[in-house]
């Protein structure tokens, strides 16, 4: 009697151990089976590998799966081996292999055990490669994270445009292509390029209700936010993104001195380094990973709780994917973006130099993260609208901007403006052009095209842009515009914003969250405090105490010490030395009376000090300071110090200048006496006597034009450690 074929349900249980199918798993595995090209749309954790892996198993051949991942590729490898009893039922083949085990997947793949092989787009295209693999039966392709093949997608790859050549030249088999996001403009790109138009789409919800999302701004304590958040989550596995490579081993190095067990993780390692690394966060060794953005690390943990945004990606889509590697198992997964205009601008500034039609995609997809970053509207709603889909609640519990929601005003005539505004420029303007009409902004594309001459220019100048941009991003939501992706995001009426503007319905609006114009900068101090009540106290004090020593209130304590008061509440002299700008000098001749009225203040409130919460800096600097200090107790002629630190004298003005304003005191008159004329030295030295600011530019502006900021920066050092220390 003949053995029956085990059922797709027994297949999915012998090998993978489970009972069912997630959502739309078992009907793309039949249309693979059934030889079918397949579109798979499918967030993170929805089970995507499955797709391709399971039909590999059963189909005669060999699957290719395509995946730029190089890092997943090892991990996926590893788990097909561990469910099968075979050890060569899966290989890769990319750059880290060497030319014997390269020889040894080749035999296997020739014997037929291998069902799976991994391949890198890049060792695709290699000819030695595509010579073998014509004499090798393909069952399938599989291209994983397809979004790469598209310029609108977050993660773009030339190298991916080559893959339908090469499949033609190795030999006609289906095509599945998967990626967890994809806008509809990408999701035909990708289509278009595989040459699958008529491939049959599965595309899955991209709501993850178990993500908590949340946009922070980046202030100048980004650090210590972030630390402090880890360390009341202790265990806890989570990633870090940053923009650079830089600043990823800067903020690893800041968490394991904060005994944070964290490790960078950047395309610029060894190899060798990076696997270890991942291994080690896989096996919870490690428990956080600081990451570049650019660099896809592949992770496949299911138990990362918490993925922290250092800087705000190119891309809601990149966003997404990112955020999409926590709460994998459907436990909590909590999203934090610090976000801060300056940023964007950083990001606009790497596109220079780039083609025109990238500088335009580039500026859209930035312009949408920004609308996302600074938006009050529902964060869950925002991003899956980004993706096409339409959230059903107004409220969804589980971001910032729904736990904490803004009182809702009306908008009516407001979004009757600008429908009416969009009619008139024939829906062939983006939402910025819109804005500038209604405010009355006098730019060169409105004289251009003399709508300055439109009966509603100006009509709306009483209201702020973000107010505008609130209300258009709102109508989007609502379903009364939309805006052209082909068409680099111009804003077109839908069917009920014509309707609107004949018989108008109540709308409302949410005023979208304002971020400082300069945000954060990396050399600026962090200008928010965190208990208000206490910073007006403090700020009365340090003004009572500037009267009675006749002294700028800066020379006291500066702003940035004043605000961080508000946050770690110092009660004794010891804890305000942990204070940034706050040294023993400091302390000793200023702090009693500061301390007094902050430890009044705790008491009277009952407020639960954060003692244990002390961020410790990465103390690499410390040592340069000591000699500095020294040098110029000795009389070493600055520009000697400078070359000797391997610093310019730039540089060495701003660690002298770190040093004043922590209290300790420096005499460099020797230096300002040969260097600098005296009348100059007695006119800077008297502006900041009389002045409420020590702000350099402020000083610029009033001294006069033969005075060098070099020469401010010299004086304004023996100011501060005269008056201060």
């Amino acid at each position: 009697m003949a053995k029956t074929q085990p059922t797709l349900k027994e297949s999915l249980k012998y090998y993978f151990g489970f009972d069912t199918f997630k959502g739309d798993q078992e009907a793309i595995i039949r249309n693979l089976l059934n030889k079918k090209d397949t579109f798979v749309l499918m967030p993170t954790g929805g089970g995507k590998s499955l797709c391709y892996q399971l039909p590999a198993l059963l189909m005669e051949g060999t699957a290719i799966v395509i995946s730029p991942l190089i890092a997943l590729m090892k991990n996926q490898v590893d788990a097909i081996k561990h469910i099968s009893e075979d050890d060569n039922v899966a290989h890769f083949i990319n750059s880290s292999l060497n030319k014997a085990s390269i020889t040894q997947v080749k035999e296997d793949i020739k014997a037929g055990h291998t069902k799976l092989l991994y391949v890198a787009p890049e060792s695709l295209t290699k000819t030695e490669y595509v010579e073998f693999l014509k004499s090798v039966k393909i069952s399938f392709y599989a291209i994983d994270e397809a979004h790469c093949i598209s310029e609108w997608g977050h993660d773009f790859r030339p190298e991916y445009r080559r893959i339908r050549p090469i499949i033609n030249e190795i030999g006609e088999a289906p095509v599945i292509a998967l990626t967890a996001t994809a806008t509809d403009k990408v999701r035909i790109d990708i289509k278009k390029n595989l040459c699958i138009l008529d491939a049959k789409e599965f595309k899955s919800s991209f709501n993850r209700p178990n993500l908590y999302y949340e946009v922070r701004p980046k202030t100048k304590d980004v650090d210590k936010d972030i630390t402090k958040y880890i360390k009341t989550h202790p265990g806890q596995s989570g990633i870090i993104y940053c923009l650079s490579r830089k600043k990823v081993e800067e903020l690893a190095e800041v968490l394991k001195t904060n005994d944070i067990k964290a490790a960078a993780y950047h395309a610029g390692m060894e190899s060798v380094v990076r696997s270890a690394t991942q291994d080690d966060f896989i096996m919870e060794r490690i428990d956080v990973i600081v990451a570049t953005i650019a660099f896809g690390m592949g992770i496949d943990k299911p138990d990362v709780r918490f993925v922290i945004h250092y800087d705000i990606p190119k891309s809601l889509e990149g966003y997404y994917q990112e955020t999409g590697r926590a709460g994998r198992d459907g436990g909590e997964g909590r999203c934090i973006a610090f976000y801060s205009r300056k940023d964007l601008q950083k990001l606009e500034k790497f596109m220079e130099g780039k083609p025109v039609a990238e500088q335009d995609i580039g500026r859209q997809l930035l312009k949408e993260t920004a609308n996302y970053c600074e938006s009050s509207i529902c964060r869950r709603r925002l991003l899956l609208h980004y993706f096409g889909e339409d959230y059903p609640n107004d409220n969804c519990q589980n971001c910032d901007n729904c736990l904490h929601p803004k009182t809702p005003i009306d908008a009516t005539d407001e979004l009757q403006l600008v429908l009416k505004v969009i009619q008139a420029v024939k829906e062939n303007f983006k939402s910025e052009h819109i804005i500038d009409i209604i405010c009355g902004n006098e730019t060169e594309a409105i004289s251009a095209h003399k709508h300055d001459q439109l009966p509603w220019y100006g009509k709306g100048a009483d209201k702020p842009a973000q107010f505008w941009n609130a209300t258009i991003s709102q109508a989007m939501l609502e379903g009364y515009i939309q805006k052209d992706v082909d068409n680099y995001g111009l804003l077109k009426l839908k069917q009920a914003g014509k309707k609107f503007i004949k018989t108008p319905q109540p709308f409302s609006v949410v005023e979208d969250v304002s971020f400082a114009d300069d945000g954060y900068d990396d050399n600026e101090a962090h200008s928010g405090a965190l208990d208000q009540e206490l910073h007006a106290m403090l700020l009365d004090l340090r003004k009572k105490l500037s009267i009675e020593y006749d002294v700028p209130p800066y020379i006291i304590f500066q702003d940035p010490s004043i605000n961080a008061m508000t946050t770690y509440y110092p009660i004794t002299l010891e804890e305000l030395q942990n204070i940034p700008g706050v040294g023993a000098g400091k302390a000793k001749r200023y702090g009693q009376q500061f301390v007094d009225l902050i430890r009044r203040h705790c008491e009277a409130n009952d407020i639960q000090r954060p003692v244990d919460m002390r961020v410790r800096t990465v103390a690499n600097k410390s040592l340069t300071k000591i000699s500095i200090i020294q040098s110029i107790d000795r009389g070493v002629i600055l520009d000697d110090i400078a070359m000797a630190k391997g610093l310019d004298f730039d540089e060495l003005l701003t660690e002298m200048e770190s040093i004043v304003y922590s209290g300790t005191k420096l005499n460099i008159d020797y230096f300002i006496d040969e260097e600098i004329d005296e009348d100059k030295v007695e006119e800077i030295y008297e502006y900041f006597r009389s002045s409420d600011t020590d702000d350099l530019e402020t000083a610029m502006r009033n001294l006069d034009d033969d005075i060098s900021e070099e020469e401010v920066r010299l004086v304004r050092i023996k100011f501060i450690s005269e008056m201060a220390n």
